[in-house]
């Protein structure tokens, strides 16, 4: 870490008020898709898209928080005068945004999807029965294992889904806001 590392003295707090905005879009579109993908009932999809929308949004303001002393001074100047004017002075910036853009994306998605398992892990009360509760044949371990993985493979699809659908939302929201 460089030497003269230290926290902002000025918050951006316009961009934690979007973001705040943002996390009121995307938590009842994500209930949404947890409630009809993954079944649950409307109370606990809603405690799950709140729990991993604020997670996901105080992990990511973190690393904001933290990387942003470390970037380059251009970088660190546009990125200014977007959080506080709304627009980029140089125009090769859209590339930049692109590129940040789909890594936020994918990197929110991951963020999102690690939270929620161990959210269903640590809410999960299946995993404290006595061992001799459980499955013991080879056959239905495998069916077990088995089911587990198709879970997975749901889990991942589900919070893609409402990923995507949550940063569209966003997307059409700034594309209206910028004009």
């Amino acid at each position: 870490m460089p030497e003269n590392w230290m926290l902002p003295r000025i918050f951006p707090f316009g961009g934690i008020l979007f973001d705040f905005l943002f996390v009121l879009i995307a938590i009842p579109i994500e209930a949404y898709i947890l409630n009809n993908r993954l079944k649950f009932d409307k109370k606990t999809s809603i405690f799950y898209a709140i729990s991993i929308n604020l997670f996901s949004s105080v992990i990511g303001w973190f690393i904001f928080f933290v990387a942003e002393p470390m970037l380059p001074i251009q970088v660190r100047a546009e990125l200014i005068n977007y959080m506080f004017f709304h627009n980029f002075k140089s125009p090769n910036t859209q590339g930049l945004l692109i590129l940040t853009a789909f890594i936020i994306f994918f990197a929110t998605f991951l963020m999102k999807f690690f939270i929620l398992r161990i959210l269903l892990f640590s809410l999960n009360e299946t995993f404290l029965k006595k061992e001799e509760e459980l499955p013991t044949s080879k056959r239905r371990r495998w069916k077990s294992f088995s089911n587990l993985k198709l879970q997975s493979n749901n889990l991942i699809i589900t919070i893609l889904m409402a990923n995507s659908l949550s940063y569209t939302a966003i997307t059409i929201i700034l594309l209206f806001g910028a004009k």
